[in-house]
């Protein structure tokens, strides 16, 4: 039985090209987050690859992403679940703020430490260990046990919510995983063994 997973961080958003730091705020996708949106979907059906069931976050530039990628997969109408627990880190008071300026205010250090840290939330916001407390309940609880009984299953979020679960896949550690970067409209897809460990990773780069 094939136990397939694919997680997508949704396209470059307005705030990315920006260099603004966006978290739980709503830009859409720009036009380049737009097509790199439509090439994930062109590289999962290069692969033959089907879903059973899609989950996203409560975020427009999620949602985008997602249904692009499904258009690309003539999969348009497929049930797709939509829950806030996917959201991106909430960067709390860096929210909106350029990240030069940021730096500027706060200092070089103390802004690296609040991006890269895993368990120092910024001002009023999430660290990436509050992000994984929401985060993965809601993976172990709701998109996990679809992919244990064969269910093919897309997840298209960001890249704070989407590390989150990478931590776990790939076992990564609190020290190890602050150099982990994930690239926009870039599919990730796992297949799982029957332990819900990983059987195999593959990476889909343009």
């Amino acid at each position: 039985m094939e136990r397939l997973l694919v997680l997508v961080r949704h396209g470059q958003s307005d705030w990315n090209l920006k260099n603004l730091f966006t978290g739980w705020k709503d830009p859409g996708l720009t036009e380049q987050g737009v097509a790199e949106a439509k090439a994930a979907g062109k590289r999962l059906k290069a692969l033959g690859l089907t879903f059973d069931i899609a989950f996203t976050s409560d975020l427009s530039r999620a949602q985008h992403t997602c249904d692009l990628i499904l258009k690309e997969l003539g999969q348009e109408s497929l049930e797709t679940i939509r829950d806030q627990a996917l959201n991106e880190r909430d960067y709390g008071e860096l929210s909106g703020l350029n990240k030069d300026d940021a730096r500027k205010r706060w200092g070089e250090e103390q802004v690296h430490v609040w991006r890269r840290s895993y368990d120092v939330p910024p001002p009023g916001g999430e660290s990436l260990k509050d992000t994984a407390a929401r985060v993965l309940p809601y993976y172990i609880g709701e998109i996990l046990p679809r992919v244990m009984r064969g269910e093919k299953v897309l997840v298209a979020a960001h890249g704070n919510s989407l590390r989150a679960l990478v931590m776990v896949l790939d076992r990564l550690t609190p020290e190890t995983i602050p150099t982990m970067e994930l690239a926009t409209g870039e599919p990730l897809v796992y297949r799982l063994k029957a332990d819900t460990t990983v059987e195999s990773k593959d990476v889909l780069k343009g």
